[in-house]
C-alpha cells in the first residue's frame, strides 16, 4: 500500500492563501453588511417595511385570520317619497362619525347628530315633509329610512359581533341599551319623560322613531331608564347610548372568521 504525500506549496502562494478573505465586510456601522461589489457574494436582498395598514390586516400569534368586509365600505342608501314625506338616507357603517342631517326637526337633527359621532358612522339625512302640521310624519319616515338603510348596509351580517350593549349618563340622567341584530323587530321602550315637549319637539315621538327604526331595520331593542329628571338629558342620553351599542353589534369579530353569528346560519329580516 503505497504512502500519501501532501501536496507541498511554495512559502509565497501559502501566504497569500491564508491572507485571501472569504468574506470581505464593509466598514464601521456597516460591517455587518457583506459588500455587494465583492466578486465571490450576489448583491444583499432588501425588503421595505409592509404599511401599518397591511400589518393590522395580518394574523397576530395565533389569532384567527381576520374576517375583512368584501367591499371597503358598508354602505346604505335609501330614498322614501310619500304623499307627506321625501327623505334621503344614506350611512356608511364603516365611517369616521360624521353627520349631516336636514329634517326640518332641529331637535331630531340634534339627535341625529349624536347617532353618527358616538355610532362613528356617516350619517347623511335629508327630509322635506309636512311639518306645518307637525313633526309626526317625518319623523316617523325618517327612522324608517334610517334602519332601511342600515338594513341594507349590513347584508348578510356576516362577521359581526351583533349583539350590543351600553349605558350612557348625561348629569343626572342614565340609559341603558341593549340591542340584537337578530333580524327580528321587538321594541321594549321603558322611558318616563317628565315634559310633553323638548322645545318644540314632542317628546311622545322618541318611542315612535326608535318603534320605526327597529320595524324596517330588523332589530330587538330593549331601552331602560336608570335614572333622569331632564327631558332633554334623557333623550339625548338615549340616542348616545343606543349609537354605542349599534357600533359594538355591527363591528367585525376576528375570532368569528366572517360566518354568520347565529347557530342557524343564517340571520335575516323576517
Amino acid at each position: 500500500m503505497g504512502l500519501l504525500c501532501p501536496i507541498v506549496l511554495p512559502a509565497t502562494r501559502f501566504l497569500e492563501t491564508l491572507e485571501r478573505p472569504r468574506v470581505r465586510f464593509l466598514p464601521s456601522y456597516q460591517s455587518r453588511v457583506p459588500d455587494p461589489t465583492f466578486r465571490r457574494f450576489r448583491p444583499p436582498r432588501f425588503y421595505r417595511r409592509a404599511p401599518l395598514s397591511m400589518v393590522a390586516s395580518l394574523p397576530q400569534g395565533n389569532s384567527a385570520p381576520v374576517a375583512w368586509p368584501k367591499s371597503p365600505c358598508r354602505i346604505g342608501d335609501v330614498k322614501r317619497v310619500t304623499k307627506e314625506t321625501d327623505v334621503y338616507v344614506n350611512i356608511n357603517l364603516d365611517g369616521s362619525g360624521v353627520a349631516n342631517c336636514n329634517t326640518g326637526i332641529p331637535f331630531l337633527d340634534h339627535m341625529l347628530d349624536q347617532l353618527a359621532s358616538h355610532g362613528l358612522f356617516d350619517l347623511h339625512v335629508k327630509a322635506a315633509g309636512d311639518i306645518h302640521i307637525d313633526d309626526h310624519h317625518t319623523n316617523e319616515d325618517v327612522a324608517l329610512a334610517i334602519g332601511t338603510a342600515l338594513l341594507q348596509a349590513l347584508g348578510d351580517r356576516k362577521g359581526i359581533y351583533r349583539f350590543g350593549h351600553f349605558a350612557a349618563p348625561l348629569d343626572e340622567a342614565a340609559i341603558e341599551v341593549i340591542l340584537d341584530l337578530s333580524g327580528r323587530p321587538h321594541l321594549s321602550y321603558d322611558l318616563v319623560i317628565p315634559t310633553e315637549r323638548v322645545g318644540t319637539y314632542d317628546t311622545q315621538l322618541v318611542e315612535h322613531f326608535f318603534q320605526s327604526l327597529v320595524n324596517t331595520s330588523g332589530m330587538t331593542l330593549h331601552i331602560r331608564q336608570l335614572a333622569g329628571k331632564n327631558s332633554h338629558h334623557i333623550i339625548e342620553a338615549t340616542f348616545k347610548a343606543f349609537a354605542r351599542a349599534l357600533r359594538q353589534a355591527i363591528e367585525y369579530d376576528s375570532r368569528r372568521g366572517g360566518s354568520v353569528p347565529s347557530s342557524k346560519g343564517v340571520l335575516s329580516r323576517s
